[in-house]
């Protein structure tokens, strides 16, 4: 499990991006982390990554502190930053080089995994393009099977085809000690992935829930006017018409429309949560 309880970071001396921030999460689980640019999502996953320091409360992974760069927790942990460097070598020497960090990675396995991607072991990695050097370090990072891995924006720079790779090995590779947290603008992408949904908002956590608690407390309905219900809590323009949030009473099962659910909690904020905390 990670539990993240009161921390607070900032930058420099300026104006705090986390105070008292608090979170958990679960093993696994697929989680989705979203919020609007500045909210702290990179961040976040950094402070998780043991890359920046925090500033007070805690983060604790099996009982480690990130920040203290334990490599026993390191060796079970993959992060993909938004930003990354890779050298000018070749496959075999990248994983000769770094794959020993890694106990638990598989070879086999990343080489099935880069074929997937339709990637060969020939090419020189500082030469190749973003979306092939993305592709290549979520081959690397999946093959890992560490028990954490925190991806920032990794459907980026993928084609189409390869957004749905990524969601099919995502899907089927997760382990039932991992935890896989996604921070991404990308929504549509990962939809049918998730298995919770965690929104930042001021740099606090708004929403922390699973998918199902979510579909359980709210319904989504598709009309052709505004006006829907007067007792809809959001509607959003949509192509054909409208789509509305409701509190569902009646416990319908309707799937979760993230893209609108995450605009819902950022604009009618006190509204939504009011039902999701009944």
């Amino acid at each position: 499990m990670i539990a993240i309880e009161n921390l607070n970071f900032s930058y420099s001396a300026g104006k705090p991006l986390f105070s008292n921030l608090n979170l958990e999460m679960r093993p696994g689980k697929i989680y989705g982390l979203l919020g609007k640019n500045g909210m702290g999502k990179s961040s976040l996953l950094k402070c998780l990554s043991g890359l920046l320091p925090i500033d007070g409360g805690h983060i604790s992974i099996e009982g480690f502190e990130p920040a203290q760069r334990n490599p026993e927790l390191l060796s079970k942990m993959f992060y993909l930053g938004e930003e990354f460097f890779l050298p000018g070598i070749f496959v075999p020497q990248y994983i000769n080089a770094y794959s020993n960090f890694y106990p638990k990675f598989n070879k086999e396995q990343f080489y099935q995994l880069l074929a997937s991607f339709e990637l060969g072991e020939d090419i020189e990695l500082n030469k190749i393009s973003l979306g092939q050097k993305k592709k290549f370090l979520l081959a690397f990072g999946l093959a890992c099977n560490c028990q954490y891995l925190f991806l920032d924006e990794p459907t980026n720079g993928l084609d189409i085809p390869s957004k749905g790779q990524f969601r099919k090995l995502i899907a089927s590779e997760i382990a039932t000690n991992q935890i896989i947290l996604i921070a991404t603008h990308q929504i549509r992408d990962l939809s049918n992935l998730l298995d919770g949904l965690i929104i930042m908002d001021q740099g606090e956590i708004v929403v922390s829930k699973e998918i199902f608690e979510l579909e359980d407390k709210l319904s989504f309905t598709n009309s052709y006017s505004e006006k829907f219900d007067r007792e809809s809590l959001y509607s959003e323009m949509v192509p054909g018409g409208y789509i509305h949030i409701l509190e569902n009473k009646d416990k319908d099962s309707t799937p979760l429309e993230i893209e609108v659910f995450f605009n819902a909690v950022t604009q009618e904020k006190e509204t939504i949560l009011k039902v999701l905390n009944k």
